[in-house]
């Protein structure tokens, strides 16, 4: 899931990012993490032995992962400790790695955040230990994102393919019809607004990782890396198709500027004010334990297109598990990885409300007729699935994401409180990520 707070990581990711060249200047070779050293023999072995693994994860599900795995393995003692969500978890994992002492023997790591521990040299391979083997089990955007080459990061621990929420009860009352398109919802933002000023097709103030999952969705790749080659260009016709269309909606005043997982929002997804949601599929249980008077109110839909017929989708979310370099018990850790995020482990995680990246999960039968109570009785499982197999398997981040994110109010956020257009917007944020990573050591061309 998408943190709730702005991601702010200054000096100390600073500091890191330094380290990550330096590691990458000495030779270290990424494929050499774990090779030659551990295979899967190796794991069993450190099952039968038995020892202790602490795992750093703010992610509640796991808690009866921990049980499960233990009960199995009663050899095993897994220390699960929440150190943070996020940024904050980010922050201490970094500082136990340049400290060389403290570091967990697994972590929770979000997709966009895991390029700054690879180019650092600073995760396990996990392919020697196994996780090859996998490679088919998870859907495609998860899938690659832990994932460079023969090289294998971390492993998929959920996902967040994007669907669209709405609020049927106010589009029935506006005889406002579920937009397929892009340009149908600007038009329904139009219809809906006119009809009552107070409102709004979806609230905006700014977001980055909304932003370049809605890029992703329109063919967008504006970040292209190879190792500490870097490329960035939201001037591709991906991000022009976006910046378009969004423009109408600040530019018409069509969207609630309000901040998500605000008190505002959540007021405004219960009357009605705030009307969609373009969003993660993790978004269900949020709303039934956040928005629960407006329980029957809402539904999902397939995301709108940017061109019509196309069934294109993207990621907004989502966490994998990696093992640090650091770690004191390398082949119980890839143990416990691959429990919690495969086969019964995974399954016990959808079963307490975690939304799958296994490809068995998402097809199982029981998964895609669940019901939705919240959702008037919708199967909305089966939006989401379908949305899990549209998702573009060929996006990247950069490996200092978390600071590009860190300054995305900074530039692109001023098109919602001024003149600056979108596409400026863009063109700055573009700027200060090119800037810090030539600072950094990288090879960034634009």
């Amino acid at each position: 899931m998408r943190n709730r707070t702005a991601r702010r990581l200054l000096g100390t990711l600073a500091a890191v990012s330094a380290l990550a060249l330096t590691a990458t200047a000495c030779g270290s070779d990424a494929s050499d993490a774990g090779a030659g050293k551990s295979g899967p023999e190796d794991v069993a072995a450190a099952l039968e032995k038995g020892g202790k693994v602490t795992v750093w994860a703010w992610e509640p599900t796991l808690k009866k992962v921990v049980e499960d795995f233990e009960k199995k393995y009663p050899k095993v003692d897994v220390e699960l400790v929440n150190a943070g969500t996020g940024d904050k978890q980010y922050t201490a994992l970094q500082n136990a790695i340049a400290a060389g002492s403290g570091a967990p023997d697994v972590a929770q790591v979000e997709y966009y955040a895991l390029g700054q521990f690879t180019i650092g040299k600073s995760v396990e391979n996990l392919a020697p230990y196994g996780a090859t083997r996998h490679g088919t089990s998870f859907t495609p955007g998860p899938w690659t994102a832990v994932h460079q080459g023969d090289d294998i990061y971390a492993l998929p621990m959920d996902s967040g393919p994007m669907a669209f929420f709405y609020n049927k009860k106010v589009f029935d009352k506006h005889g406002v019809k579920v937009p397929t398109t892009w340009d149908e919802y600007v038009e329904a933002a139009r219809t809906l607004h006119k009809a009552d000023p107070k409102v709004f097709i979806t609230n905006d103030t700014g977001d980055a990782g909304a932003t370049t999952s809605l890029i992703w969705q329109a063919g967008g790749r504006p970040y292209k890396t190879q190792g500490t080659d870097v490329t960035i260009d939201f001037g591709d016709k991906g991000s022009k198709t976006y910046t378009a269309t969004w423009q109408k909606l600040l530019d018409e005043k069509l969207v609630a500027p309000i901040s998500s997982w605000s008190d505002g929002w959540y007021k405004g997804l219960a009357d009605g004010s705030i009307a969609t949601l373009s969003i993660g599929a993790w978004m269900p249980a949020n709303l039934t334990s956040g928005v629960a008077s407006a329980a029957g109110d809402w539904r999902v839909a397939p995301l709108p297109q940017w061109t019509k017929g196309d069934k294109a989708s993207a990621e907004n979310g989502g966490s994998s598990l990696a093992v640090p370099k650091a770690a004191k018990n390398k082949e119980l850790a890839y143990a416990f990885t691959e429990f919690a995020t495969t086969g019964a482990g995974a399954s016990a995680r959808v079963a307490a409300g975690a939304f799958p990246a296994t490809r068995a999960d998402l097809e199982s039968k029981a998964f895609l007729d669940t019901e939705f109570p919240y959702f008037g009785g919708q199967k909305a499982n089966q939006v989401f699935a379908e949305s899990a197999r549209n998702v573009g398997d060929d996006w990247k981040y950069l490996p200092y994401q978390v600071y590009a994110n860190s300054v995305f109010n900074d530039t692109v956020g001023k098109a919602y409180v001024s003149p600056t257009k979108l596409s400026d917007g863009l063109k700055a944020w573009q700027d200060v990520s090119v800037k810090y990573g030539k600072d950094q050591g990288f090879a960034v061309n634009d």
